[in-house]
């Protein structure tokens, strides 16, 4: 029973650190929380705790999946090479050198205004595409982040039926 409990307490601060990780990309995200709910249960072993794991992994999964075909879609839609992304990663990185907390978001927003204010030549054009691009790319975190609290409740609810029934 101790197990557990020593358990259980990892795998909520493990999706806590999973749901900031969403939504800050420095963290890992879906990925954390699939395997802290996975791991779970394999520790704890209940019916319960598998139901709620493969359930909570399942939405992690759907929500990292989401995220990834939004933003690749709306890329692909506003002809965004990958040549932009990889100079949008490298400001962001920077950025979250030189502006603490919010530095990675003003260094790829400015890293892929730039890279396409290059390429296309057109300020009006490289704007538009950024801005679509980058408005994709936040209503896809969003909805990573969305699922993996949705699975973090799963989460809740299989610790108390758990707890409740053992």
């Amino acid at each position: 029973m101790a197990l557990d409990i020593v358990v259980t307490v990892i795998a909520g601060g493990l999706l806590v650190v999973a749901a900031i990780g969403t939504v800050y990309p420095g963290l890992p995200g879906s990925p954390l929380a699939i395997g802290a709910l996975l791991g779970w249960a394999l520790v704890v072993g209940s019916t319960a705790a598998w139901i709620a794991a493969v359930s909570g992994a399942l939405l992690a999964a759907v929500g990292w999946s989401a995220s990834a075909l939004l933003t690749g879609r709306a890329l692909k839609r506003e002809q965004v090479p990958a040549r932009s992304i990889a100079v949008a990663m490298v400001c962001g990185v920077v950025g979250m050198f030189l502006i603490p907390v919010v530095g990675l978001f003003v260094g790829f927003a400015a890293g892929l205004l730039a890279s396409e204010l290059v390429r296309r030549r057109d300020l009006r054009q490289a704007l538009r595409a950024s801005l679509l691009a980058l408005k994709a790319t936040g209503i896809g975190i969003l909805i990573e982040f969305a699922m993996v609290c949705l699975a973090g409740f799963v989460w809740v609810v299989g610790v108390v039926v758990h707890f409740a029934v053992s």
